[in-house]
């Protein structure tokens, strides 16, 4: 109706994965992620550093300097999420970037998308590499049930109980159970596996996955001992699993 002001739209949260190492984004982001992300102007990301060299990589619109990057990380407290969808509720688009791989999916932009929904904001999750999805894929595992732990316990008694748990959950549910660990404390983690796990336990190590040194491993856990990779400060993604396989 002539006269009548109306109110802008509120934008797009547009999820945008990014490499989970060292690789050309052609490899593993589609042209349509990448100019979904080139045409953006605000950002909400874990850490502006690591933000503007895979946004360089991107090749966007704007120069680098003249972008908005807003930081929601680990340290970031509840209340100052909600200034975090201001340019959305303006009008504006933002793209949600994690550190690594998918966002919201074992990152704290989970946050945000949460908040997103509740103000009727439309969320966009673009395609791109999950490392979660492709360690399952990878393992050989069972496929059809599986759960995702993020890290698990850092003190090796309080770990040793949260693997033989997730053994028998993997057990009684028929699924799969992956997990994360720092990658300075993957072979800890790999020794304290060994050490808790029954042999015929199955397990897979996926490392560096999307990169040129990727390594997917599935075995029992009696054929890992005395064969154990390299694995210290690589990404890794963890899934035991025991069923009939």
């Amino acid at each position: 109706m002539s006269g009548v002001r109306r109110e802008n739209p509120k934008g797009t949260l547009y999820l945008i994965p990014t490499p989970l190492g060292a690789t050309e984004l052609d490899v593993v982001l589609p042209e349509a992620t990448r100019l979904i992300a080139a045409n953006l102007a605000t950002f909400v990301v874990e850490h502006p550093k690591t933000a503007r060299a895979f946004l360089k990589q991107v090749g966007t619109a704007l120069p680098i300097q003249q972008l908005t990057l807003l930081e929601l990380n680990e340290h970031t407290k509840p209340a100052e999420l909600k200034a975090l969808l201001a340019p959305l509720l303006e009008g504006q688009d933002v793209g949600l970037i994690s550190e690594a791989g998918c966002p919201a999916v074992a990152d704290p932009g989970a946050d945000l998308v949460r908040l997103a929904h509740r103000h009727g904001i439309r969320v966009k999750p673009l395609v791109g590499p999950s490392s979660i999805l492709l360690a399952l894929m990878g393992s050989g595992l069972v496929g059809q049930r599986f759960a995702f732990h993020g890290y698990m316990p850092a003190k090796p008694e309080e770990r040793q109980k949260a693997l033989r748990d997730l053994e028998k959950r993997a057990e009684k549910d028929d699924a799969a159970q992956a997990f994360i660990e720092t990658p300075y404390r993957n072979t800890a983690m790999l020794e304290g596996i060994l050490g808790s796990c029954r042999d015929d336990t199955w397990l897979c190590v996926a490392c560096d996955l999307t990169l040129d040194s990727e390594l997917v491993l599935s075995r029992r856990v009696s054929d890992w001992r005395g064969d154990l990779p390299e694995i210290e400060r690589r990404p890794c993604v963890f899934l035991l699993y025991r069923g009939q396989q």
